[in-house]
């Protein structure tokens, strides 16, 4: 269905999540602009300094035409939980500004409106641990009901979910079994959710990546050449792995800018399937008419 803007509260947040593509930034602008209110995002690889081109950040434009929180903050060798971000989020809600946050990032909204497990810090030693294991590996050695929760095709997840069982000998799903309160119930928001079908998507996210390196998406993933680590949270980038391996001649731009399409999409579909289990409830809008 249409979003119709006339029918959205000027007093209370909206939430708006979407895969990566799908249009879902620009709306936050449009009713930032129309109603005021800052736009917050809610990507985990757009806060990262280093990237910008690459995780489609808004464009100094966008940024001029209303304001803008929580991208490009953090560094690239920092870590940034979805507790970190909450953390973030909740000295903004409590500031004069309605918020407007958007992102693909599903983990952000479910902690936000369904509040986040309050899990003990994972020592440096378990995480270069799990830096060095197999996803598989680390999949088998979790609880069954940890296993049936997360996204098992996602090594993050996975290494995060083995990452706490590994520093507090209990399963992820048992902490999140006794999670506080959220930051912002569902019911005190707006929450709207970007239909994106496979079909419309897919043709925008090979335009997009075109355009990023139209905009300079190769000089950026060159500026990140230098110590590169894939281990590093920021280093998860998509479509960064791809570009680096062109500058290392490990493939031709022509291939990596394939790959890296493919990754998107891949990514794009992990998003839905976040979005289909865990945001049943929020309104539907679609842009893909």
């Amino acid at each position: 269905m249409a979003l119709n803007l006339q029918e959205i509260d000027r007093e209370r947040p909206v939430l708006i999540a979407g895969p990566t593509a799908s249009g879902k930034s620009a709306l936050a602008l449009e009713i930032a602009e129309r109603q005021g209110g800052v736009v917050v995002n809610a990507d985990a690889l757009q806060v990262y300094a280093n990237w910008r081109v690459l995780t489609a950040r808004p464009p100094d434009d966008d940024l001029a035409r209303a304001p803008h929180a929580l991208y490009g903050h953090v560094g690239r060798y920092e870590d940034y939980s979805v507790g970190h971000w909450l953390r973030d989020v909740a000295t903004l809600l409590a500031g004069p500004e309605r918020l407007i946050v958007t992102g693909g990032t599903g983990l952000y909204f479910t902690a936000l409106t369904e509040g986040l497990a309050e899990i003990p810090p994972v020592p440096a030693e378990i995480r270069a641990q799990g830096d060095g294991m197999d996803r598989a590996e680390m999949l088998a050695a979790l609880d069954a009901e940890t296993r049936g929760r997360i996204d098992s095709a996602n090594r993050a997840r996975v290494q995060r979910a083995w990452e706490v069982l590994a520093a507090t000998g209990r399963g992820l799903a048992g902490w999140q079994d006794d999670t506080p309160p959220p930051l912002l119930p569902r019911a005190q928001a707006q929450p709207i959710l970007v239909d994106a079908p496979k079909d419309w998507l897919t043709p925008r996210i090979e335009r997009r990546f075109g355009l990023m390196l139209d905009a300079g998406a190769l000089e950026e993933a060159r500026a990140n050449l230098d110590d590169w680590n894939p281990a590093l949270p920021s280093s998860r980038a998509i479509g960064a792995p791809e570009l680096i391996a062109h500058l290392k001649d490990e493939m031709d731009l022509d291939t990596a800018r394939v790959a890296a399409c493919i990754a998107t999409r891949r990514y794009a579909k992990r998003q839905r399937t976040w979005f289909r289990a865990r945001m049943k409830g929020w309104e539907r809008v679609s842009f893909a008419e």
